[in-house]
């Protein structure tokens, strides 16, 4: 049997929905998985087999081409047969989606990955809004990678079952030597993107408040680097504040492998891979609760939680783990711990098949 997947984007535009569906099917060898997604740059050839999945890129390889997916993408799906429509995200993939399963009438699933708030989305697609919600109604089945994201779809009109699987880590990429000292300067990291939502303004504010010597390496682009970048300079932290760019998913573990503590201070999470990856990588975590976080952060047992919008805050909760060795062995062991038992590759794609073959068979 074939599955159709839509999505926005793909490799090697990288982000969290994107490694998500390429560990998925790598792992499920009972389907084959065409991908439609958008263009994006002419660099990107159009049709490619990238692990289990055939990847059919449309548009003109400009940054437009995301907008002319509903249509295009629809367009292109016409030309096959499939099983099972996929859609990652209630985005321009959901629209392509929708069009598809109205015209086709086969069984749609839902998978809601979305970063952004519930406000944001309404203002980005307002224009769209009742095409948008008609993607939940006709959905005949969601799967959503948090609870937060569950009860979206349920406000935003879903009749369907929902079933939250989250995104996950392979852990075995993630065993790695750690190369920590015991030297005077700790180290600090995050990985995200330079969006407002990830707030690493705040986390490099954060910095003035603590006196020991320490890095921030911040791994990661968008469209507020230079503003970042400035920010430092403001603030006298360049010799305390890398920032590295863009790394590659395959190198971030060397990377986890030298640092102290992950600290990521979003203003709005639908999950957060690289959580998991840095648990994984024996890296104590501090969150916000917000989103999805709440389904794995649980405050002194698996991490630290710190207050949206507060530096001062990140700050202490960054001391506490510096200061308490006791505390930071024990949420490093028990983010460990359900890392492998529940937020595991192999465990989520073998609950992903179970949701194929119910959509697909009811």
């Amino acid at each position: 049997m074939k599955i159709l997947i839509f999505s926005t984007a793909y490799f090697p535009l990288v982000g969290g929905a994107e490694i998500a569906v390429k560990e998925i099917t790598n792992r499920i060898k009972e389907y084959e998985f065409d991908l439609i997604t958008s263009r994006f740059s002419k660099k990107n050839p159009k049709k490619e087999k990238i692990g289990n999945v055939t990847v059919y890129r449309v548009g003109f390889g400009i940054k437009f081409d995301k907008y002319l997916l509903p249509i295009l993408g629809f367009l292109k799906a016409k030309k096959n047969k499939y099983s099972l429509i996929w859609s990652i995200s209630a985005s321009q993939a959901g629209l392509a989606a929708l069009f598809f399963k109205l015209t086709s009438k086969l069984p749609f699933l839902l998978t809601l990955q979305e970063g952004s708030s519930g406000k944001r989305i309404f203002l980005r697609r307002f224009i769209v809004w009742p095409l948008f919600k008609l993607i939940f109604k006709k959905a005949d089945y969601v799967q959503a990678i948090s609870k937060h994201l569950a009860n979206f779809g349920k406000k935003m009109g879903a009749r369907c079952s929902i079933e939250v699987v989250p995104n996950g880590v392979d852990v075995k990429k993630f065993r790695i030597q750690s190369l920590k000292t015991e030297a005077n300067i700790k180290t600090i990291i995050t990985v995200s993107r330079l969006v407002p939502k990830n707030a690493v303004d705040d986390l490099i504010k954060s910095l003035q408040y603590l006196d020991f010597p320490l890095k921030l390496l911040i791994l990661g682009i968008g469209p507020l680097e230079k503003k970042l970048k400035n920010l430092v300079k403001k603030l006298n932290l360049e010799k305390k504040v890398l920032f590295l760019g863009l790394i590659s998913p395959n190198e971030i573990p060397k990377y986890l492998s030298i640092a102290d503590i992950f600290v990521r201070p979003s203003i709005s999470e639908g999950l957060g891979n690289v959580f998991f990856e840095a648990m994984a990588a024996d890296v104590p975590i501090i969150g916000t609760p917000v989103g999805g976080i709440v389904d794995f952060l649980e405050n002194g047992e698996t991490g630290l939680f710190c207050q949206p919008r507060q530096p001062k805050d990140i700050a202490e909760k960054i001391e506490i783990l510096i200061k308490n060795k006791e505390l930071r062995n024990k949420l490093i062991k028990n983010a460990k711990q359900i890392v492998e038992e529940i937020y595991n590759w192999d465990i989520i794609s073998k609950r992903m098949i179970k949701i194929y073959k119910k959509v697909i068979h009811e």
